[in-house]
This record gives C-alpha cells, sequence and structure tokens, in this order.
C-alpha cells in the first residue's frame, strides 16, 4: 500500500467517526467536532495558500489559476448552486430526502479531491503529503457531522447516515487511485485541489464561525493557522 493511500484511509475513517458521533448523539463529541472545524479552518487555509498555490503554480505552470478557479467554482456549484441545503456542521432542522441526496453527491466531489490533494501532494514530497493529510484529516469529523446529520434530518436511518459517511470516505480513497493512474491529475491534479482547499477552509469553514458567541472557537481558528507555521517549520528543519 503506498503511503498516500495508507494516509487516506486514516483520514476517511474521520468520515465514519464524524458519522457516529451523530448517530449517537454524543454531545461531548459533537463539540469537539465543533472546535476542531475551527481549528482546521485555520490549518487548511495556511496550507492552501502557503503551500499547495506554490506547487500548484509549479507544476501546472500558465494553467494553473484557471484549474485553481475550476476547482473552487466546482465545489460551489454543487454544494451550494445545484444543492438546495447545504452547510457544515450538524444540521438541526427538517429537510427533505431530495436534499440529502444533493447534498451527498456535492460531498462526494469535495472528498474525492481531498483524495487527489493527499496523492497530489506525495508526488511533490513527503513534507508536503504530510501537512495536506493533516489539513484534510481535521475537516473529516465535521465532514461526517454534516452528512451523517443532514441524512437523518431528511429521515433517513442512522444505518444510512452511516452509510453516506463511509461513501465519502470511499470517494477520498478513488481519488487518491485515480491521481496515480491519470496523467491529467498526476500533473495538474494539485492545482484542482488547491481551489478545492481554498473553497471548503474559506467558504465552508470559516462561515460556520462568524456569528457564533464566545471566544474559544475564534481562538480555535487561529492556533490552526500557527500550528501549521510551527509544524512547517518542524519539518523544514527536519528535510
Amino acid at each position: 500500500m503506498s503511503k498516500a493511500l495508507l494516509f487516506a484511509l486514516i483520514a476517511a475513517f474521520g468520515n465514519v467517526l464524524g458519522g457516529l458521533a451523530v448517530t449517537r448523539r454524543a454531545v461531548l463529541e459533537l463539540k469537539v467536532i465543533e472546535h476542531l472545524l475551527a481549528f482546521g479552518a485555520g490549518f487548511m487555509l495556511s496550507v492552501a495558500i502557503i503551500e499547495l498555490l506554490p506547487q500548484a503554480f509549479a507544476r501546472s505552470g500558465a494553467i494553473a489559476p484557471a484549474l485553481v478557479l475550476v476547482g473552487y467554482l466546482a465545489v460551489h456549484l454543487t454544494q451550494h448552486t445545484v444543492t438546495p441545503h447545504f452547510h457544515f456542521g450538524e444540521e438541526t432542522h427538517t429537510i427533505t430526502p431530495i436534499a440529502g441526496t444533493s447534498a451527498l453527491v456535492g460531498l462526494l466531489l469535495h472528498t474525492f479531491f481531498d483524495g487527489v490533494a493527499i496523492a497530489s501532494a506525495f508526488l511533490v514530497g513527503p513534507s508536503l503529503g504530510f501537512m495536506v493529510f493533516i489539513a484534510i484529516l481535521l475537516h473529516k469529523l465535521p465532514e461526517g457531522v454534516t452528512i451523517s446529520s443532514i441524512m437523518m434530518a431528511g429521515g433517513r436511518s442512522r444505518g444510512r447516515a452511516i452509510g453516506a459517511a463511509t461513501l465519502l470516505g470511499i470517494a477520498t480513497l478513488l481519488g487518491v487511485v485515480l491521481t496515480d493512474h491519470v496523467g491529467f491529475l498526476v500533473q495538474h491534479g494539485l492545482a484542482i485541489a488547491a481551489g478545492v482547499t481554498i473553497y471548503v477552509a474559506a467558504s465552508n469553514l470559516v462561515p460556520e464561525l462568524q456569528g457564533k458567541r464566545g471566544w474559544t472557537l475564534p481562538a480555535a481558528f487561529f492556533a490552526g493557522a500557527a500550528v501549521f507555521f510551527a509544524t512547517k517549520l518542524l519539518l523544514d528543519s527536519t528535510a
């Protein structure tokens, strides 16, 4: 098993854990995951801007900006245009089953490119691969919470809610496998994944923090950015 596939498997398991937290109504776990969402947003945004974008421009050359934009627009199309009701975090309102299915389709595209990002990053080097893995792992739990709670809010069973979270993990593994075998993704997958990552961090996760009272979530967000730089310094010093 390749290193990228192994790390993707660990990340995919995070989707299932997030789903289990919803179906078990684990209040404490959901609160912790909410703060992981904030921490992950800071870490993920930092990885995307400081690490992914420069590497994507180096690999894809002149078409890199267009590919980054394509990745960004694709997630917006599937999660906030085609999908009638979507937000990260636990869904507490009753929705239609169709809304749940469309949300699953949107998240499947996103999680597929999670796998592309991990595989593409490891093609550049182990340090970048590890950084991208951490960024993706941190938002895998909130992903699982999101899709499982959406499914249950749409009247689906707990089993189907966990099944939906599992599908997200499978999509991530598929992204890794295809990146290893499709030439276009080998060359340009990192640029598309950068656009997807920026969208998830800045347009999905950050808005979930805004408007909520208290200082712990903003603190977690800035801590995520700070930990990114600390991790980068550590990895650079041992390279």
